[in-house]
């Protein structure tokens, strides 16, 4: 009776040691939507001003919300609110950064703004 308690001490010792070690799949830590809004806000940011080469924002802190509200006759579906920098190495000041995506994700708007 011993002996196969043991053993199914044992047992149970390797299978949740083999469980726990298992490795859960890598996230992808940009949302879509903050993906095409990043890439349309520095198309239009390198155009006017060619130093700037990325722009960093804050996805721990950023808000999307959903939306179903129209600008004229525009559907807007999302919003995205954060702070973002327009130097990677955020020796800027941070800034508001705004984001409205239209159907078929769309980037309608992006905006920045000092605090």
């Amino acid at each position: 009776m011993i002996r196969s308690t043991v053993h199914s001490l044992i047992a149970l010792a390797l299978l949740s040691g083999a469980a726990s070690s298992q490795t859960a799949p890598a996230e992808n830590p940009s949302s879509p939507e903050i993906v095409a809004c990043k890439a349309t806000a520095l198309h239009t940011i390198s155009a006017r001003e060619p130093d700037i080469k990325d722009i960093y924002i804050d996805e721990d802190g950023a808000t999307i919300a959903t939306s179903e509200t129209k600008v004229g006759d525009t559907p807007i579906t999302r919003i995205i609110m954060g702070e973002a920098y327009l130097r990677t190495d955020r020796t800027d000041k941070p800034r508001r950064f705004l984001c409205l995506i239209g159907e078929k994700g769309k980037v309608l708007l992006t905006f920045f703004t000092q605090r």
